[in-house]
């Protein structure tokens, strides 16, 4: 019995031992499975309602697989295109390479992007009509529900017209920024400044540029423009392509010095000073037109054809404006702006006829509505130039008549107005100016609704003329002494019937009116003679010296007086004779050796008889003062004009303050700048 409980007892103890062993075991595995007891109860939430739409009943879930399959269906094809649209960023390297690959990936690329515009919103609709049935059945819970609203309405935003280009991730921008680079690197690769060495001579026409583009680069350009066009991107085309074809023409350009047409108002005296500039400015701006503007116009349209003719249209204007077109019709504008002087009527006729000459050119290069600046500019140029001109030639008749209240020219010669109106009215009579002229009065007078007949500019240029001879009555009697008058007169005379005879003003005169200032001429010639030198010769008389001859001390008295005076009247008459100018050569050589006949014999020989008697005298130099020979070098010499003033004969300004050339020296022979 006793070893049966102790075989008991050892059997309990050990029973007992392993239970405590497999409790400290089990007590240990409890320890390290806590851990992930608290992981497992923190996802619980989450992997509840994860689970619970699967926990719906059986009937409600297959009645909502129908829902999902139908919303979840269209959702995977856009994922699927959208995928696709990533996977052509490899094939958009750079359109340099392969300009027909890169613009057929972007067509599929834009393709694309339509399909998924059309699309993401009716896959998003479906997917909200889903969550809305979920939530209205209660097969999820508001926690999953929620989460679903919340991912499709961040879909929404991106799906809005303003975010849209996030649908590629901003791959077609990219694209296309880098068309718009291309389209810029063939226009500025390619456009190369015309060479300006040699322009049109004048008379000669002026050859049209050829199309500066390759017309491989021109289908380029279509090619690129058409792709660009359609994703609204035109007006950028345009201004790229606006800026460096104006950079083009203006580099062009600045081969011609065209520093000029900067010129302000301020910065020149008068018309004269920049006249050279005038006639620098019809050739460069007829070169322009021919050359470049034109040129520009016809690239435009076979650029922008494709686009529209209103396209072209626009596109020139800016090009042309930008380039410098404004620059040239400023400058007309400033030139108008400037003081009247009736050298201002030819050059203001010259900007005229430069522009009437490209009148066709303007209106076609510029008769659209988008050259509205540069047809408002051109318009109102013309009338400044045409009332400006009109103004200063119906002024001309008064200013001369103002001339008359002058004091006639100290030296004797030609007033500056006479030698101008007559030179001037031979240039307005001229083929190169009297039709210009003769429009411009026309135009003028149609804008007054009068006619104008060509005899009435014939006979405002001969009242200039007769106002001229009145002056010359006027000025002639402004000298203190007579025998100046004479000279004036004499060289005022011949002037006119010289520098008229043969001219188209001569033929409007007419040969007696000729005639009768040659004849005038002839007569102030002589009578200045018989005044004036031939008076001195009375000095030297021999009377008394025949009777005397045996005393010489009584003869060399007289003759000493007798020399004494006319070496006197000669110093006198020579000193203000010396001050006086005689213009024309031939009639200053005829006056002189006229005045030598006059005076050199007469004392030549009353020397040779009377000279000895006054050659013993200490003092004899101061009788014999001259020889023959130092007294014709002294009259051959005299009447020479001198250096020449820069002068100008301006119209009456708005000050009431005129100036006036009537007693400056005048330069011959007689012409106008």
């Amino acid at each position: 019995m006793m070893d049966k409980g102790i075989e008991h007892l050892i059997s309990a103890r050990k029973l007992l031992k392993e239970s405590l062993e497999k409790s400290r075991a089990l007590g240990s595995s409890l320890e390290k499975v806590g851990p992930r007891l608290d992981e497992i109860n923190q996802r619980l939430p989450s992997m509840e309602v994860a689970i619970r739409p699967i926990r719906a009943e059986s009937e409600a879930l297959s009645s909502v697989g129908g829902h999902i399959n139908r919303a979840v269906v269209p959702a995977a094809a856009v994922l699927k295109v959208f995928d696709a649209i990533h996977g052509l960023e490899k094939s958009l390297s750079e359109p340099q390479s392969n300009l027909p690959g890169y613009l057929s990936v972007l067509k599929r690329l834009e393709e694309a992007l339509r399909f998924l515009g059309e699309n993401c919103g009716m896959a998003i609709q479906w997917l909200g009509d889903i969550v809305q049935y979920l939530e209205d059945h209660k097969v999820a819970d508001a926690r999953f529900i929620s989460e679903l609203k919340k991912a499709l309405k961040n879909i929404r935003e991106l799906e809005t017209a303003e975010e849209k280009g996030h649908l590629d991730g901003g791959l077609l921008d990219v694209a296309l920024d880098r068309l718009e680079s291309e389209l810029q690197r063939l226009l500025t690769e390619y456009s190369i400044p015309l060479p300006m060495s040699s322009p049109a001579l004048p008379g000669e026409q002026a050859s049209i540029a050829p199309s500066p583009l390759p017309v491989a680069v021109i289908q380029k350009l279509h090619a690129i423009l058409g792709r660009l066009a359609v994703n609204d991107r035109l007006e950028k085309c345009i201004s790229i392509y606006v800026e460096v074809r104006s950079s083009n023409v203006r580099a062009s350009l600045r081969a011609l010095n065209l520093d000029y047409l900067e010129i302000s108002v301020s910065e020149f005296n008068n018309v004269a000073s920049i006249e050279g500039y005038i006639a620098q400015w019809g050739k460069h701006l007829e070169f322009a037109m021919k050359h470049l503007f034109e040129a520009e116009y016809k690239l435009c349209h076979d650029v922008f054809d494709r686009m529209g003719p209103d396209v072209s249209k626009s596109c020139f204007p800016k090009i042309a404006a930008q380039a410098g077109i404004l620059a040239f019709l400023q400058f007309g504008r400033t030139v108008t702006e400037s003081k009247k002087d009736p050298i201002k009527l030819l050059k203001l006729l010259d900007i005229f006829a430069s522009l009437n000459k490209l009148r066709l050119d303007f209106n076609r290069l510029f008769g659209g509505a988008a050259c509205a600046e540069i047809q408002n500019m051109t318009r109102d140029l013309i009338k400044r130039v045409i009332e400006g001109s009109c103004e200063i030639f119906w002024e001309l008749l008064v200013q001369v008549e103002l001339q008359r209240q002058t004091p006639p020219p100290a030296d004797c010669s030609i007033p500056r107005v006479v030698t101008f109106i007559t030179d001037y009215c031979n240039k307005l009579l001229g083929d190169e100016y009297k039709p210009i002229l003769t429009q411009v009065l026309v135009i003028q007078r149609s804008w007054k609704h009068e006619s104008f007949q060509e005899q009435t500019l014939i006979t405002e240029l001969l009242n200039l003329v007769k106002a001229i001879e009145l002056n010359l009555e006027a000025w002639s009697k402004g000298y203190e002494d007579e025998v100046p008058s004479y000279v004036f007169l004499m060289n005022n005379h011949s002037h006119l019937y010289k520098y008229l005879k043969g001219t188209k003003l001569g033929g409007i005169v007419g040969e007696p009116w000729l005639s009768e200032h040659d004849q005038y001429k002839e007569y102030y010639s002589a009578i200045f003679l018989r005044e004036s030198w031939g008076k001195l010769p009375t000095h030297l008389s021999r009377e008394g010296l025949i009777l005397f001859s045996g005393g010489h001390a009584t003869a060399r008295n007289l003759v000493k007086e007798r020399l004494k005076a006319f070496n006197e009247a000669f110093d006198d008459m020579y000193a203000k004779q010396s001050k006086w100018v005689i213009p024309d050569k031939d009639l200053r050589e005829r006056t002189c050796q006229a005045i030598v006949q006059a005076i050199v014999p007469v004392y030549r020989s009353y020397m040779q008889n009377y000279g000895p008697l006054v050659e013993q005298d200490p003092s004899t130099s101061k009788y014999a003062k001259y020889t023959a020979q130092s007294l014709e070098k002294m009259l051959l010499s005299l009447f020479l004009p001198k250096l020449p003033k820069q002068v100008s004969f301006q119209v009456k300004q708005a000050s009431g303050k005129f100036s006036n050339g009537a007693a400056d020296q005048y330069q011959t022979p007689p012409t106008i700048k």
